[in-house]
C-alpha cells in the first residue's frame, strides 16, 4: 500500500475512530475511574521509518535503565523490521510487526496485534510516532494503563483524540532523539503534568553507542563480497553511493546524473578507489545504469546484494559514503563512517545522522524545509529544486575532505 493512500486512510477513518473512542473513554471514567496503573512492561511504537529505529536507540536504553525490571517490546511495519536489528537493542522475540502490503492485511495484522499487545502485562506504551492517528489508536487499543505520546495542545489541526496519559508537547526546534528522550522520561514525572517532558537533554545523552561487526562476520562478507566483486579486493579505498530514497519521500532524491557525474570524477581522480551503488533489488536496474555510465570497472553495483546483516561490515570497510537523507545515514552512523547526507525537504537539525564523522548540505530554500510533524511529512512540492541547487562541485569538495 502506498504512502498516500495510509495517509488517506489515517485521516479519513483515523480522526472519526479517535474521536468516537475518545468519547467512550470519557463516558467510561465519568461512571467508573481507572483502576490503579498495573503491569510492568514497556511498548514502544514506531512504525514507518526504518532510520527512526536507529535514532531512538539512546530512548530505547534510557528506558531499560530506568526501569530494570521491564520488558521492553517494540512494534513496527514488518517491512521495516530488518533496521532494529543495527543496534541489537531490542531482543527479536519482543519486535512485533505489522503488515501493510494492502488494507486487508494492515486490518487482519492490526486486530491480531491488539490482542497480542493486551497480553504483554504492559506498564506504558510510547507512541514514537509524529501525530498519526492509526499509532495513537494502537496506543490506546495496547490497554496499557500509561500511555504516552506527542500532543498537539494549541496546535490547529493534527486531531488524533485525547487518549493519552502522559501528553509530551512536540518540540520542532531540537533534534527528534532529544524528543524520544522526553517520551521515555516523562513516565517518570508526576501524572497531570502539563506539559511532559520538562527535561533537558545534551547531544552526549542522546549519542549512539559504537558498532563493530564481529571478525567472523567481516570475514564471512569479504569473501562473499570478492567473490562477486573481485575489483574491490585490488582497490585501497571505497566511496559508496546511495543515490536512492524510500517511497515516504521521494523528493529527497537527489540527481540521478549528479550521482553518476561524482562516480565519474572520483574515480578518473584516483586510481586506486572504487565506487559501490547501494540500494534494494527494486533499485538494480537503475543503479546498474548509473554504474555503466561511468564507464569504469571499478564502479560496483551492490543493489540487492547487501543484506541488512550486510551493511555493518560494509560501512566499516568502506572510507566514505554519499546519500540522500534516508535510512542508510541512520544505519552508518554507530560504525562512524564518514557521511555526507544531503537534505532538502527536510532539516538535519531535527533528522540528521548522529554520527560525529557525518557531513550535512542543504541548499537552505527559503521553501525548504516544507515537510514536518506539522503536515504530517507531506508536501505541495512537486519539484525538488532544493536538492537540485547542491552543486556537483559541493559534493565533490566534501567527500575529498571526508577521504582526508
Amino acid at each position: 500500500m502506498n504512502v498516500d493512500r495510509m495517509r488517506q486512510i489515517d485521516f479519513w477513518a483515523g480522526v472519526p475512530l479517535a474521536f468516537l473512542i475518545t468519547l467512550y473513554w470519557r463516558i467510561r471514567c465519568f461512571f467508573s475511574p481507572p483502576a490503579p496503573s498495573a503491569g510492568k512492561n514497556i511498548l514502544f511504537i514506531e512504525l514507518s521509518e526504518m532510520g527512526s529505529a536507529v535514532i531512538a536507540d539512546a530512548a530505547l536504553k534510557r528506558a531499560q535503565a530506568l526501569f530494570p525490571d521491564a520488558r521492553v517490546y517494540f512494534l513496527i511495519f514488518a517491512k521495516n523490521r530488518p533496521s532494529l536489528d543495527i543496534m541489537g537493542t531490542i531482543a527479536r522475540e519482543n519486535m512485533l510487526t505489522i503488515r501493510a502490503d494492502s488494507l486487508v492485511t494492515l486490518v487482519v495484522d492490526t486486530l491480531r496485534m491488539i490482542r497480542t499487545m493486551r497480553s504483554l502485562d504492559l506498564m506504558a506504551t510510547i507512541d514514537m510516532e509524529m501525530f498519526s492517528r492509526f499509532s495513537a489508536l494502537l496506543t490506546f487499543l495496547s490497554g496499557a494503563p500509561k500511555r504516552v505520546g506527542f500532543h498537539r495542545f494549541h496546535t490547529e489541526g493534527l486531531y488524533r483524540g485525547e487518549l493519552l496519559t502522559h501528553r509530551v508537547g512536540y518540540n520542532p526546534h531540537q533534534h527528534i532523539a532529544k524528543s524520544f528522550m522526553a517520551l521515555v522520561h516523562a513516565l517518570t514525572e508526576p501524572e497531570g503534568t502539563t506539559p511532559h517532558g520538562k527535561v533537558a537533554f545534551t547531544d552526549d545523552e542522546v549519542r549512539l553507542a559504537p558498532l563493530a561487526p564481529a571478525p567472523e562476520a567481516l570475514e564471512a562478507f569479504k569473501t562473499r563480497l570478492f567473490q562477486a566483486y573481485p575489483v574491490l579486493k585490488e582497490t585501497t579505498r571505497w566511496v559508496i553511493l546511495n543515490p536512492n530514497s524510500s517511497e515516504l519521500m521521494p523528493l529527497r532524491r537527489w540527481p540521478y546524473d549528479r550521482y553518476t557525474e561524482v562516480a565519474r570524477r572520483l574515480l578518473a581522480e584516483d586510481e586506486g578507489l572504487a565506487v559501490i551503488v547501494t540500494g534494494v533489488a527494486s533499485e538494480k536496474a537503475e543503479a546498474q545504469r548509473l554504474v555503466d555510465a561511468t564507464g569504469s570497472n571499478r564502479a560496483c553495483n551492490l543493489a540487492g546484494f547487501t543484506r541488512m546483516e550486510d551493511l555493518i561490515p560494509l560501512y566499516a570497510l568502506a572510507r566514505a559514503m554519499v546519500t540522500n537523507d534516508s535510512g542508510p545515514a541512520h544505519f552508518a552512523a554507530p560504525v562512524g563512517l564518514p557521511t555526507l547526507v544531503l537534505f532538502g525537504p527536510e532539516t538535519p537539525a531535527l533528522y540528521g545522522a548522529l554520527n560525529h564523522k557525518a557531513e550535512f548540505i542543504t541548499a537552505r530554500l527559503a521553501c525548504s524545509p516544507c515537510v514536518s510533524a506539522m503536515n504530517h511529512r507531506s508536501t505541495a512540492c512537486t519539484d525538488a529544486a532544493c536538492m537540485r541547487a547542491i552543486s556537483v562541485e559541493q559534493v565533490l569538495d566534501a567527500v575529498k575532505r571526508l577521504l582526508g
